[in-house]
């Protein structure tokens, strides 16, 4: 008997997912940048919904997790364009900050629902 992996479903949904781990130390200016972000997010076409979800690690880290749902993976495509856009009107540089906080960024994906 072989057993059928269950298909992928073909919903045009896709959920962008990012999981940080933030030193305790670093958390107020992470989450404040957050909230940036999600409020931008939300003004922008085809997107869905969002939500955020943390827990302490056992070293002290919060690790937070970010789930954003897109209509299309090219309404992904369009609201990466419009925040690249919005960081560099701001001159905020991500990569420079998740550095200087000691962040690390360690998942970063794109799902569909099963």
């Amino acid at each position: 008997m072989s057993s059928n992996p269950t298909p992928i479903t073909t919903s045009p949904q896709r959920i962008f997912i990012d999981r940080f781990v933030v030193p305790e130390r670093s958390s107020a200016e992470f989450f404040e940048r957050m909230n940036i972000n999600r409020q931008l997010l939300k003004t922008l076409t085809g997107f869905v919904e969002d939500q955020a979800y943390i827990r302490n690690d056992d070293q002290g880290n919060l690790v937070c997790i970010t789930v954003a749902v897109w209509e299309t993976d090219e309404a992904i495509a369009n609201a990466r364009e419009k925040v690249q856009a919005e960081y560099r009107k701001e001159g905020f540089n991500m990569v420079a900050m998740l550095e200087r906080l000691g962040i690390t960024m360690s998942e970063r994906g794109i799902y569909v629902r099963q």
